[in-house]
């Protein structure tokens, strides 16, 4: 069974960075897209950023211009940058693999639809 391992999040505040990775393998990261998802407590899990086979990217309104998604297809890793987050932002942080959609859908799909699901990595941030 192909692993995907998210590391990166922790506590900062406001205004402040961190940088998501989600190791997988070439099965996991070659092809289709990748996606970051994150769920906060007491809400749905919601997509964040995706990616696809090309380097076409997706962006949820909310993180446009703050966070960035990229890959190194050499390392298999999924990255997600984080710069001037917000209390907002607070949640557990999924990295998803085998979307059934192509890039410009790829936010939208159930989590039940998602292949390969990391075990998530905590994002918190402080006022």
């Amino acid at each position: 069974q192909v692993r995907l391992v998210e590391s990166g999040g922790g506590s900062v505040q406001a205004g402040g960075s961190l940088r998501l990775s989600c190791a997988g393998s070439r099965y996991t990261h070659s092809r289709g897209c990748l996606a970051w998802f994150r769920q906060a407590p007491g809400k749905e899990r919601e997509g964040v950023a995706a990616i696809d086979s090309d380097g076409r990217t997706r962006y949820a309104d909310s993180v446009k211009g703050r966070f960035t998604i990229s890959k190194d297809n050499a390392k298999n890793t999924l990255y997600l940058q984080m710069n001037s987050l917000k209390p907002e932002d607070t949640a557990m942080y999924y990295c998803a693999a085998d979307l059934p959609t192509g890039v410009e859908t790829a936010l939208l799909v159930a989590a039940l639809d998602v292949g390969r699901w990391g075990q998530g990595t905590q994002v918190t941030v402080s006022s």
